[in-house]
């Protein structure tokens, strides 16, 4: 989904509720990042365990964001190679409410990893479970088929069912925003702060 790729996490944050706003502890793991946007691949890992995400990059659609649930943030559930890989593959990056490592790597390859840290100690493979079935990350509930937006502001995840209506709302917001001015912006920001005020009894 290439056009959500114009369009920041913050302008969607505004269109679509609080629960489709992934937690601040899922950032980018090297910057300047791009912004990454695509159809969430979903994967579920157990908690010492790695195998269906080492499965993922192999089946995961070219364009797919990778969302990951790992059951721990005692070990990390990929590495370079595995990046390498995915990236190879066309993937778009990896979204993952847990941990990888060989960040040196993943940050000279260039691919986008939002995550909540690294640890250099990986996983077992062991632990066989179904892909791409609505997974828990990082408080949102992700999906087949949902739209995967992340950037340095945070992971925001659309609704696959409202996915061109947000689109168009989306850029309907931009170009609003694009014609005004700072002097109107502010203007209309001040009148709209002091009338709160006056209705709650503030000068």
């Amino acid at each position: 989904m290439t056009e959500f790729a114009a369009i920041p996490t913050t302008t969607l944050a505004d269109l679509l509720d609080r629960a489709q706003v992934m937690d601040f502890g899922i950032r980018p793991l090297w910057t300047p990042v791009p912004r990454i946007a695509g159809p969430a691949f979903t994967v579920r890992c157990p908690a010492g365990d790695n195998l269906m995400l080492h499965a993922a990059i192999h089946r995961a659609p070219a364009g797919s964001v990778v969302v990951v649930r790992a059951g721990d943030l005692d070990y990390a559930v990929a590495g370079g190679n595995v990046c390498a890989v995915a990236q190879r593959r066309g993937i778009a990056g990896f979204v993952v409410d847990g941990l990888i490592r060989d960040l040196a790597e993943v940050r000279e390859m260039g691919f986008p990893v939002y995550a909540r840290g690294v640890i250099p100690k990986p996983g077992v493979k062991k632990a066989v479970a179904p892909l791409d079935e609505p997974v828990d990350c990082a408080g949102v509930r992700v999906l087949s088929g949902d739209i995967v937006v992340a950037d340095e502001e945070g992971v925001v995840v659309v609704p696959g069912g409202r996915r061109d209506a947000v689109l168009d709302d989306a850029r309907a917001k931009l170009a609003a925003e694009a014609e005004e001015s700072l002097d109107e912006w502010e203007a209309a920001h001040r009148a709209r702060i002091d009338a709160i005020l006056r209705d709650n009894g503030v000068g």
